[in-house]
């Protein structure tokens, strides 16, 4: 197999354990990567905008709306993890108790701000929840909408009291620490997949880094960073 230059699509939920597998495999295989990383729904806005790409690691309710309208093989797609959604705050700042419903509600009340993404689904689930937990309006000022990518270095430069997101885009930021998961009865997975583009000139070499996402090795870097494996 020729040497390959592959344009990855990605959430920012694999990064770190991409930032260590990528590098591996261009060693092993001598394809090349360009990995993106956004938001699945901006992904799915690329990709439907006629975004150039070769795998695309996005939301399971993305993968297979792209499979729908065949922009990704659908026989290709691999499960990579899933992710719930936690809370961070700043280094060196209490944990918040966020055990049940009712401490998770007094800590967001509590709470001088909060940053959710802006169109991540943690963010959009996350405005739903205050709804359903009848906060929403004691909550309407404190709210941030944070950038694309990991909400919590706004908590790290301290621009925020608390960030909610997945766990797995909570972990790596310096500077925040993970306070915990949402009480179960409010959490929310996210699974996420990899597949082929069905206009990939290198599919074959798009494969091979996909089977590298699914080894034991993956499987661990991910555990590691907040993505617990998918039992079928």
């Amino acid at each position: 197999m020729n040497p390959a230059d592959i344009r990855v699509l990605s959430t920012h939920a694999v990064l770190d354990a991409l930032n260590e597998l990528g590098p591996k495999f261009e060693r092993a295989t001598g394809h090349r990567l360009s990995i993106g990383y956004d938001p699945a729904k901006a992904v799915k806005r690329q990709i439907e905008n006629g975004a150039a790409f070769d795998v695309a690691i996005v939301t399971r309710p993305v993968f297979d709306d792209l499979a729908a309208q065949g922009k990704i093989l659908l026989e290709t797609r691999a499960d990579i993890g899933r992710s719930g959604l936690g809370v961070a705050v700043r280094k060196g700042a209490p944990k918040p108790d966020i055990a049940t419903t009712e401490a998770f509600k007094r800590a967001l009340l509590a709470a001088k701000s909060v940053v959710r993404s802006t169109e991540g689904t943690s963010g959009i689930y996350f405005e739903k929840l205050l709804d359903r937990l009848g906060i929403a309006e004691a909550m309407r000022d404190k709210v941030k909408l944070g950038p694309s990518g990991r909400v919590a270095e706004l908590v790290a430069r301290g621009e925020a009291d608390m960030a909610v997101q997945q766990i797995a885009e909570l972990l790596p930021v310096t500077g925040a620490q993970y306070a915990g998961p949402f009480p179960p009865e409010l959490q929310l997975y996210s699974e996420f997949a990899a597949g082929v583009a069905s206009a990939s000139k290198h599919r074959e070499a798009a494969k091979a880094f996909i089977a590298t996402l699914t080894t034991p090795e993956a499987i661990a870097l991910f555990t590691a960073a907040g993505l617990e494996p998918i039992l079928r």
